[in-house]
């Protein structure tokens, strides 16, 4: 299931955002959970990362540009569609790494675009995996998985919010994971939507974490990393 935060402090548009998501949802025949915040801070304080957020500029408290600052600086990657009605921050929002800058009044057909949009940056919807770990089982969203390593023989699952050190190998564990994923190295499978920077020898995932890139795979991983990059402008 999706979840989708609407950050609107206008009761009424609020309302006509959240039908139109709804209708979206159904449409497209996807699960999703659709939940208003008049504030950023509310959002904020929830403590849960939306998959996608529809973001209003002008909020009372943060703005909306400053509350996905905020979001970003916490290693949330939501998707964010701003939707104002000013024109002056569109720049900025893309800074950011927005899905869409839609003006008020929002159509349809520009809405349903942007959605369409988040959701294959997302991979196309929700994709999970089981994680077992002793007798407990997780499930993970794949898109919330970094990267994962051998390290001293053991298998280490890097997630957004925790790290899994489970039985089994990378090698079984890559077969399980969509084309997102990249073996870089023979000790590291690195989720490309997740890398922020690419230094010699090495890429910089979001939230901070490193992994190795082999020698032999430096231009596959350029070539990957550009790919990804196109993906998500598309």
């Amino acid at each position: 299931m999706l979840f989708c935060a609407i950050c609107e402090d206008e009761p009424y548009f609020a309302q006509e955002l959240k039908t139109m998501v709804e209708a979206y949802s159904q449409e497209r025949d996807l699960e999703m959970e659709i939940q208003v915040f008049s504030s950023g801070e509310e959002l904020l304080d929830l403590g849960t990362e939306p998959d996608v957020v529809l973001m209003d500029i002008r909020l009372p408290g943060k703005n909306g540009m400053e509350i996905t600052e905020c979001l970003r600086d916490t290693g949330h990657s939501s998707q964010v569609i701003f939707i104002t009605s000013y024109r002056e921050y569109v720049f900025h929002a893309f800074d950011l790494d927005a899905v869409h800058y839609l003006m008020k009044p929002v159509k349809r057909d520009k809405l349903y675009m942007a959605m369409d949009k988040a959701v294959k940056r997302m991979g196309g919807g929700e994709t999970h995996v089981i994680i077992t770990k002793g007798s407990a089982a997780f499930q993970v969203r794949l898109r919330d998985i970094r990267y994962c390593e051998v390290f001293d023989h053991q298998l280490f699952i890097h997630t957004r919010t925790e790290s899994f050190q489970v039985s089994g190998t990378l090698d079984a564990f890559e077969k399980r994971l969509d084309s997102r994923f990249f073996r870089c190295h023979r000790s590291y499978l690195v989720n490309m939507d997740a890398v922020r920077e690419k230094r010699e020898g090495q890429a910089v995932v979001t939230g901070g974490g490193k992994v190795l890139i082999s020698r032999r795979k430096q231009q596959e991983f350029t070539a990957r990393l550009l790919q990804a990059c196109r993906k998500g402008a598309d």
